[in-house]
């Protein structure tokens, strides 16, 4: 109250505040996901390149997927991509393959109706997911008809870098989402990819808001011994800058978000039948039960013909078989979101996303053992640790690693010691912003000393920060000869120093043995 505007003799109550201003915590685990997906519209309104926070996969299925048909209409599948069996010479080297009647088939896709963004938000939900943003830049394009080479990196021409750099570039006006993942980025090419993670990071080390999760072409099917000129082709590609804000994993995971009723004959030979037919009823042994469902096929729904194909066919069924375990074979970026949400929510960032398994994961490509690891996890050169997912005999398929991309630094070596800043960092920017323009003055200085000692002893009471007292653990400054000259002052500048003891993963834990004598 201003004394000098009361004019009238009477009784005024002049109100106090008790309590100065707070930190409120911002959310540490919202991703956003940039790719492609079934369809981009609700209620008429289009959301194709527009960030769009969902909070549930219901919500992503509402604007995202193909709505439910009224019967007898069929609803079209959310996913449908397109395989082929080949015809080999010889039992094949490299890919998946199959023998009928004595011959070899590859099992290979058209590379055009490969996509990964639908199955990794279920992936992301069914690991403990919540809030994130989609960013639909495009739907799928047109198949190819044709088979790509057996054993080959996929490469889908439809995944537009262009597109995706678009995408990733809209983030700029989006400060709630801490995680980047672009799960169709190992359908790029190499260099494409390179050069997209480039940006990732950039954009990252740019805004200080989220980190990138990053897939490793080559993930997929890695060859059991060059498997690291994969990992030396990704390490080579993502540059120099902002590698404290870049996070690798590898190799893909074999889940289980795609199921038998998922894949039926339509997704065979892009539905001919006539490429399908020679192989379930060959003209040297035909089945008669398989050239009756195919003679009757148009009478049928495809769900019954497909059951009825599994069950007069074993062929039939191991073609299914392969196909889903293929589909299956996923990059690991969503389901990792997915674990950091779930250990958010439980602990905190500061907890490492680590020693834990990820929902509907059943196998690996490849089983790395600790050796192999070692070059992954420490590499002298570039620092660049890629983290491992492996299985343990007991214990099943666990996440075994925890850095970040800048692995040769002290201060950004951990996962959880970024996020942890990043979260420290952005809840103390936006309430600050309630001093803007407020007084230069002691007063002010400390109001804000308060603030933010009084969020990082709440962060140091629940195991974030590491010290027997909350002295050791934090140290707020903010004033004139401290923090401030007087130049800073008459410049209006407002210089706070906060410094906190982040605690650290116990990444080596080294038991020491020693015998000794008995004594009586």
């Amino acid at each position: 109250m201003n004394l000098a505007n009361i004019k009238t003799p009477g009784v005024y109550i002049n109100e106090v505040n008790g309590f100065g201003n707070s930190v409120v915590p911002v959310a540490t685990a919202v991703p956003a996901f940039i790719g492609y997906t079934p369809q981009a519209s609700y209620e008429g309104k289009s959301y194709a390149n527009v960030p769009q926070q969902i909070t549930s996969f219901a919500q992503f299925q509402a604007i995202y997927c193909y709505p439910t048909a009224v019967a007898p209409a069929v609803t079209p599948k959310q996913y449908n991509p397109e395989y082929y069996l080949v015809k080999e010479k010889s039992e094949p080297e490299k890919g998946d393959y199959m023998q009928i009647e004595g011959e070899f088939y590859s099992i290979v896709p058209d590379p055009n109706t490969i996509y990964y963004l639908y199955n990794s938000i279920k992936l992301f939900y069914e690991n403990g997911g919540a809030d994130a943003y989609i960013v639909s830049i495009g739907t799928y394009g047109e198949p190819s008809k044709n088979p790509m080479t057996a054993g080959d990196q996929i490469v889908n021409p439809n995944v537009s870098l262009d597109a995706l750099m678009k995408g990733i570039g809209l983030l700029k006006n989006e400060e709630e989402p801490t995680m980047y993942i672009c799960p169709e980025a190992t359908l790029l090419s190499v260099a494409d990819n390179g050069t997209l993670m480039e940006e990732m990071l950039l954009q990252n080390s740019e805004m200080g808001t989220a980190i990138s999760i990053f897939d490793i072409i080559g993930g997929r099917n890695p060859d059991p011994i060059l498997y690291t000129n994969d990992i030396e082709t990704f390490r080579d590609n993502t540059g120099a800058v902002g590698l404290k804000y870049g996070v690798a994993y590898y190799p893909f995971v074999g889940t289980t978000i795609m199921q038998p009723q998922d894949i039926d004959f339509t997704n065979l030979f892009g539905g001919d039948l006539k490429q399908l037919e020679p192989l379930i009823n060959p003209a040297d042994a035909p089945n008669k039960s398989v050239a009756a469902i195919l003679g009757n096929i148009d009478n049928l729904t495809v769900a019954q013909a497909n059951s009825a194909l599994t069950n007069a066919s074993k062929t039939y069924g191991l073609m299914i078989k392969h196909i889903l375990a293929d589909l299956n074979m996923m990059p690991p970026s969503a389901g990792m979101a997915g674990v950091i949400t779930a250990t958010d929510n439980a602990v905190g960032p500061w907890k490492s996303p680590a020693n834990t398994s990820m929902v509907g994961v059943s196998s690996l490509p490849i089983r790395l053992n600790s050796s192999q690891q070692a070059d992954l996890n420490v590499d002298a050169i570039s620092g660049k640790s890629i983290n491992a997912i492996r299985f343990f005999n007991g214990l099943g398929i666990l996440i075994w690693g925890a850095r970040t991309l800048d692995g040769n630094s002290l201060d950004w070596r951990y996962i959880s010691v970024r996020r942890t800043m990043t979260f420290l960092e952005q809840s103390c920017k936006l309430a600050a912003h309630a001093y803007v323009f407020e007084a230069n003055d002691v007063n002010t200085w400390k109001g804000v000393i308060a603030m933010i000692s009084s969020f990082l002893g709440g962060i140091w009471n629940d195991g974030g920060l590491q010290g027997a007292s909350a002295a050791q653990a934090f140290d707020v400054q903010c004033g004139l000869g401290s923090t401030m000259t007087p130049e800073d002052i008459l410049n209006g500048f407002m210089r706070v120093t906060v410094k906190v003891a982040i605690v650290h993963p116990a990444e080596f834990i080294v038991l020491t043995f020693e015998q000794e004598m008995a004594k009586s």
